[in-house]
C-alpha cells in the first residue's frame, strides 16, 4: 500500500514539474521575443532595437578626406579637345556703367564646369567674354551661374541633393552614376556649401511649423561618427524640420517647440519628451493598439481576449473615421459613439492585471486622447510623422548614419528645405525648381532661401 501510495505521489509531483517546465517555457519564450522586439513590444520601432555598441574611444573620428602628406592634384581646366561642349557667354552691355564710354572688346576668359545635361554629366567650356573701358579701365566680364566660383554646375549640385537628401540615394551609387566627374569628398564639399546657403530659412521654417493647426513629431535612432543618436521629424501638411542630434532628450523638441503656449494640436506616441510642449497633444492610437494587442498575446483568459477584442476594434475604427467620405455632422455622429465605447470599455471593472496597466493608461491621459472626436483635422494616429520618416530609416540602415556632427547639421538642412519645397512646389520637378532656385542665388547671395517656398500657413 505505502508503495502505491509513493509511486502515486510521485506521478504527482512528475505531472506538476512538467506543468512548471511548460509555464517556465512560455516564460523563457515571452522574454525572447521581448529582447527580440525591444523595450516596448511590438510598439518597439526598429531604431530603438540596439545593433552595434557606439565607436571605441581609442578608435574615433575614422573619416574620410585628405590624408596627412597628400599634395593634392588640384583643379584641371579641360580642353576645347577633352571638353563635351564649347559654350560661349556673351556680355551684352556696350556702355561703361561708369563713365558711360563705350566698351571695347577684350577676348575671351575659359571657365571649366562640369554640370549635367540629359540626365548626363559632361565637362562643359565657357568661353566668357570681357570688355574694357578705354577711359577708366574697368574690365568687364561674364560669369557661368555657379555658386562661389565652383567647378561644378548648378544643374549637377540641384540633381545630387535631390538624390541624396530626398530620395535617400546613397553616395557612392551617386559616384556610379555621375562616372569619374565627381567624388565623394566633392559631394561632400557641395552639400556643405548648399547647408550654409541654406541655413537662413531654419528659423523661418520653425515659424510655420508652430503655426499649425496639427502638428506631428516623431523619432528614430541615427548614428553620428559612430555614436548613438537620433534623428528627429516635426512636420505638419506643409513643412517639414528635420533634426539630427545625439540626444533624444526633452531639449531637441524644446528647441523647436518654444516656450510659449502654441495654438493647434501635436500627436505624438507617449513618449515624454514631449510632455512639456506647452500644446495640446494627442496620443497615437497605432502605438495604443499595438500595446492592447500585445496584452492579448501573453493570455489566455477570456476577460482578457474579449477586452482586447473590443478595445482593437474601436481603436481601429477612431483611425479609419478619418478616411470616411461622410459629412461632418456624421462624422461627429459616429467619433462620439467610438469615444463612449472606448471610454466604456477602459473604465469598466476588471481584476485582471494587464487590464487595468491598459486601462489606467487611458483614464489618466483622457485630455490627450480625444482631440480627434472634437476636430475632423486632428488624426488619430501619428502616420504622417511615421511615413515622412520612413525614408531616413532606410538611409540609416543603408549608409549607417553621418561621418561627423557637420555632416548631421548638413543633413538636417538640406533634408529640411527639400522635403518642404516638395510639399509647397507642385507645378514642377523638385530637382528642376530647386536648380533655378540656386540660379537665383548665384545672382543676389543675400536673399533668403526662405522666399522661394510659397510660404503658406498650414492646416
Amino acid at each position: 500500500m505505502n508503495n502505491c501510495i509513493n509511486c502515486l505521489n510521485k506521478d504527482i509531483e512528475i505531472h506538476d514539474l512538467k506543468e512548471e517546465i511548460v509555464r517556465l517555457k512560455k516564460i523563457i519564450s515571452s522574454q525572447k521575443m521581448k529582447e527580440k522586439e525591444g523595450i516596448f513590444g511590438s510598439s518597439t520601432p526598429s531604431s530603438k532595437i540596439p545593433l552595434k555598441e557606439n565607436t571605441k574611444i581609442d578608435n574615433p573620428n575614422k573619416n574620410g578626406g585628405k590624408k596627412e602628406g597628400d599634395k593634392g592634384y588640384g583643379r584641371k581646366s579641360a580642353t576645347e579637345e577633352s571638353a563635351d561642349k564649347i559654350e560661349y557667354l556673351y556680355y551684352e552691355k556696350d556702355i561703361c556703367p561708369e563713365c558711360l564710354e563705350k566698351l571695347a572688346k577684350k577676348g575671351y576668359q575659359e571657365r571649366t564646369i562640369i554640370d549635367i545635361e540629359n540626365n548626363k554629366p559632361k565637362e562643359i567650356i565657357y568661353k566668357c567674354e570681357k570688355k574694357h573701358c578705354p577711359k577708366c579701365r574697368k574690365i568687364y566680364q561674364t560669369k557661368p551661374k555657379v555658386l562661389n566660383n565652383g567647378l561644378y554646375g548648378n544643374n549637377l549640385i540641384a540633381q545630387c541633393c535631390v538624390m541624396h537628401y530626398y530620395h535617400g540615394i546613397p553616395i557612392g551609387r551617386i559616384e556610379s552614376i555621375l562616372g569619374d566627374y565627381l567624388t565623394s569628398s566633392s559631394l561632400f564639399s557641395i552639400f556643405h556649401k548648399i547647408a550654409n546657403i541654406l541655413e537662413k530659412s531654419e528659423e523661418y521654417l520653425i515659424e510655420d511649423y508652430r503655426k499649425a493647426l496639427v502638428k506631428h513629431a516623431d523619432e528614430t535612432s541615427w548614428r553620428t561618427d559612430g555614436n548613438s543618436g537620433f534623428a528627429w521629424i516635426f512636420c505638419s501638411n506643409d513643412t517639414t524640420i528635420f533634426q539630427f542630434k545625439n540626444t533624444r532628450g526633452s531639449s531637441v523638441a524644446k528647441a523647436i517647440f518654444g516656450e510659449e503656449e502654441l495654438f493647434g494640436v501635436l500627436v505624438v506616441d507617449r513618449y515624454a519628451g514631449y510632455n512639456k510642449i506647452k500644446c495640446k497633444i494627442q496620443y497615437c492610437y497605432a502605438h495604443l493598439l499595438r500595446m492592447v494587442e500585445d496584452l492579448g498575446k501573453d493570455s489566455d483568459k477570456e476577460e482578457v481576449i474579449s477586452f482586447v477584442s473590443q478595445l482593437s476594434y474601436y481603436l481601429s475604427e477612431a483611425m479609419h473615421l478619418k478616411n470616411l467620405e461622410i459629412s461632418d455632422e456624421e462624422y461627429y455622429k459616429k467619433a462620439q459613439i467610438i469615444k463612449n465605447n472606448i471610454i466604456m470599455i477602459t473604465e469598466s471593472r476588471s481584476n485582471d492585471f494587464g487590464i487595468k496597466n491598459v486601462q489606467e493608461i487611458f483614464i489618466e491621459n483622457t485630455n490627450r486622447l480625444y482631440h480627434w472626436a472634437y476636430d475632423r483635422n486632428v488624426p488619430a494616429d501619428n502616420n504622417r510623422a511615421e511615413r515622412e520618416l520612413r525614408p531616413t530609416v532606410v538611409a540609416r540602415k543603408v549608409s549607417f548614419g553621418s561621418q561627423s556632427e557637420k555632416g548631421a547639421r548638413t543633413r538636417s538642412i538640406i533634408m529640411s528645405y527639400l522635403h518642404t519645397a516638395s510639399k509647397r512646389i507642385k507645378d514642377k520637378p523638385l530637382e528642376v525648381w530647386f536648380k533655378e532656385i540656386l540660379d537665383k542665388i548665384v545672382q543676389n547671395k543675400d536673399i533668403n532661401p526662405y522666399n522661394f517656398l510659397n510660404s503658406v500657413n498650414s492646416t
